[in-house]
C-alpha cells in the first residue's frame, strides 16, 4: 500500500519550475521535497507527499485530522506495521 503524507511547507529552495524543491517538514523532521506538482504552493501550507513528490496541495484541518489519525493508528499497534 502507498501512502501520501501530509507535510507543511517551512521554505522554498528552488522555485525553477522543472527543478522546485521546498523544505517541508513531518513531526518535527524536515525534508526537501520535490514541488512541480504544485509550483504555487506557499510556505505554511501542507501539502500530501508521496515518494518525495509533493502531489497536492491539501487544507491545514484535513492535514491535521489525518496526521492525528496515524499517531492513533501507531499508538495502537506499538508502532508496527501492523493494523488491528
Amino acid at each position: 500500500m502507498c501512502l501520501g503524507i501530509p507535510g507543511q511547507i517551512v521554505r522554498w529552495v528552488n522555485r525553477d519550475l522543472t527543478f522546485a524543491k521546498a523544505e517541508v517538514q513531518f513531526a518535527g523532521v524536515r525534508r526537501e521535497v520535490h514541488m512541480a506538482c504544485v509550483p504555487d504552493a506557499e510556505v505554511s501550507q501542507y501539502v500530501i507527499v508521496h515518494a518525495g513528490i509533493a502531489i497536492c496541495v491539501v487544507d491545514e484541518v484535513e492535514a491535521e485530522k489525518t496526521l492525528a489519525e496515524y499517531e492513533r493508528l501507531e499508538a495502537l499497534t506499538g508502532g508496527t506495521d501492523e493494523i488491528p
